[in-house]
């Protein structure tokens, strides 16, 4: 495959990151057992990361501004370009050594997404797109999965964890989704969720209350491989709202259905509907 030159600049710009996260990867298990633990570690891992990301786009586009995990907002003298980058996705399956970590990096333009990049290091598998021009993984052209029937699918989500999300009206979405999938998967790293549905590894994905550097990237690249993208209530997506619902054009439109199900039992106070069935 071709790559543009802006593909190879962030290309580089996440391999280069992915190169000193693996090397950090590999301490990991060693820390698990040290007396200081393994939490500033990785907290270093991750800033290393995002600084070499940094630097390998500000030299490449100096103009540019950035949404960034650690940094926060950077103001670029061009207005129209921004790169929206979390340069460790996973850090909690990074600090227990699970190899489901990524790399996430998208070029915003004009308020689109126009080109993005999530980069597992530790499967060197590199996920890419640009508007227009398809997904890849790795040389390969991908496509999202061409099942029609949610019983057949496995749908990827992700759950609230100690003092964050709303726990409730998860058990409602996925006690009403797992009665109706053949399974559901919580992989721990919403880009690489969205990328595995983009390659057809996944069937579909949703998630509340996420970062835009989580979704922005594998947001293009649900698009580029012919997936639909929206809210979880079927409105227009905006990563910068943190809602996604994505598949292919008949698990989309079931997804979307199933969850409104469970919201409209979630907010009257009722049973989730699969439950009422049995």
């Amino acid at each position: 495959m071709a790559r543009s030159a802006l593909m190879n600049v962030m290309t580089q710009a996440a391999m280069k990151a992915g190169r000193s996260l693996t090397r950090d990867f590999g301490e990991v298990q060693n820390l698990q057992v040290s007396m200081k633990g393994p939490a500033d570690f990785v907290s270093n891992a991750d800033r290393k990361a995002e600084e070499i990301v940094f630097q390998e786009l500000s030299r490449a586009r100096p103009e540019w501004g950035f949404l960034m995990e650690e940094r926060g907002a950077v103001e670029g003298r061009d207005p129209q370009h921004r790169w929206i980058v979390d340069p460790l996705d996973g850090t909690t399956n990074f600090l227990h050594g699970i190899p489901m970590f990524a790399i996430s990096i998208a070029l915003e333009r004009d308020g689109q997404i126009v080109a993005a990049i999530v980069f597992n290091p530790a499967l060197d598998e590199l996920y890419s797109a640009e508007k227009g021009g398809g997904a890849f993984l790795n040389d390969r052209r991908i496509r999202v999965a061409a099942r029609t029937k949610l019983h057949e699918t496995v749908l990827a989500t992700g759950m609230p964890f100690l003092g964050h999300g709303d726990h409730a009206r998860f058990l409602f979405e996925s006690r009403q989704i797992m009665a109706e999938t053949a399974g559901v998967r919580r992989m721990g790293a919403a880009s690489l969720d969205l990328a595995y549905v983009a390659a057809g590894r996944f069937d579909g994905f949703w998630e509340h209350a996420l970062q835009p550097w989580d979704i922005a990237a594998g947001s293009l690249l649900v698009r580029e491989a012919g997936g639909f993208i929206t809210d979880t209530e079927g409105n227009k997506f905006d990563p910068m709202l943190g809602d996604v619902a994505c598949g292919n054009e008949f698990i989309h439109r079931q997804l979307l259905a199933e969850l409104k199900k469970a919201n409209t039992a979630y907010r009257g106070g009722g049973e989730p509907v699969a439950a009422q069935k049995a």
